[in-house]
């Protein structure tokens, strides 16, 4: 974990699909990872499971039949696979904005990410957001991948927040199911691929295009009201 100064309320981000335009690469890396070792699986039940913890993802794809010992060969040919698309991550429209306006009105910043830490620098340059985010997590910090909340507790610990003094911007379903575990009210976007019913029927709270749209909306929306609460009195955008 990484982490810089504490604040009392804060907002914690998923990254893959949330804020960087991730999904449909490990969606494609997935599906070439499952070729090579023998199994067909369609794209769209692959991008439905992205989200889930890779460990988690394979078991919900092959199912009880498959060979356990052969996971992890699986998921370092996923990541081999997903890193020669580095060069191609591209954050969405508006996502450093978004991550600098939530510093600015005085939330803490978390990323709740469990990637890899090398992928995770690569995502984080693409953001170029680094003097807005107060504290990160990687897939190192969890025992458990979603959606077991693990990644979600391992964000608080490290921003030094409380499950009710913050908000989850996340773009699936397991995003939404890991944070209820902790009582985190989720914030979706669909930018990741998943449509707002879904979402909604998970137990988001609200629900946003992309950051670009959240940005738009951000003083109405639930990290408005966190904002308004953490500094009384202040003018919020």
């Amino acid at each position: 974990m990484t982490q810089h100064g504490p604040k009392t309320r804060g907002v914690l981000f998923d990254v893959d699909g949330t804020l960087v335009d991730s999904n449909y690469l490990h969606t494609l890396a997935w599906w070439q990872a499952f070729r090579q070792a023998g199994h067909d699986v369609q794209m769209a039940s692959i991008h439905r499971a992205v989200g889930m913890g890779g460990e988690k993802l394979i078991a919900h794809l092959l199912g009880d039949g498959r060979d356990p010992e052969a996971d992890a060969a699986l998921k370092a040919s996923h990541s081999a696979i997903f890193s020669t698309h580095w060069s191609s991550l591209r954050p969405f429209r508006c996502a450093k904005e978004l991550l600098v306006q939530c510093g600015d009105v005085g939330l803490s910043v978390v990323l709740a990410s469990s990637a890899p830490q090398p992928e995770l620098t690569v995502l984080r340059a693409a953001l170029d957001a680094d003097s807005s985010i107060d504290a990160a997590t990687s897939s190192s910090d969890a025992e458990h991948s979603k959606p077991a909340p693990d990644i979600l507790a391992a964000a608080l610990k490290a921003g030094g927040l409380e499950a009710e003094n913050v908000v989850f911007v996340g773009d699936s379903v397991w995003d939404v199911y890991a944070a209820s575990e902790l009582g985190i009210a989720t914030i979706a976007l669909t930018c990741g691929g998943t449509s707002e019913a879904e979402l909604r029927d998970a137990g988001a709270v609200e629900v946003f295009l992309d950051p670009q749209m959240l940005l738009r909306e951000l003083a109405q929306s639930r990290i408005g009201g966190l904002a308004a609460v953490s500094a009384p009195g202040r003018n919020h955008p």
